[in-house]
């Protein structure tokens, strides 16, 4: 997913302030990387964390996921709308109203 300017105006935070829609962005990117991976873990022995840990190439990151945490889509897919849930019910607070 990408989080851009169409994200914020899909979650109603065009209004939010220029100065702050790039940290925004950033900080909601740094969130779901977090929450997804703590949640992808869960579950995991060691060894395959740190099997994990060594991929450095995406696709092979992919299909590692595929054979050991076959559910990893329908994780990042319900934390990321966990995510749009929590920025909806703190909207205007996020545009300053």
């Amino acid at each position: 997913m990408e989080f851009n300017e169409q994200f914020l105006q899909e979650m109603g935070l065009s209004a939010m302030p220029e100065d702050e829609k790039q940290r925004f962005l950033d900080y909601i990117q740094e969130e779901l990387e977090v929450r997804i991976g703590e949640r992808i873990s869960r579950g995991l022995t060691e060894v395959q964390l740190n099997q994990f840990d060594m991929i450095t190439d995406q696709a092979e990151a992919t299909k590692w996921l595929e054979i050991n945490r076959p559910d990893y889509r329908e994780i990042v897919t319900r934390t990321i709308n966990e995510m749009k849930e929590e920025i909806r019910a703190n909207r205007s607070r996020l545009v300053g109203a």
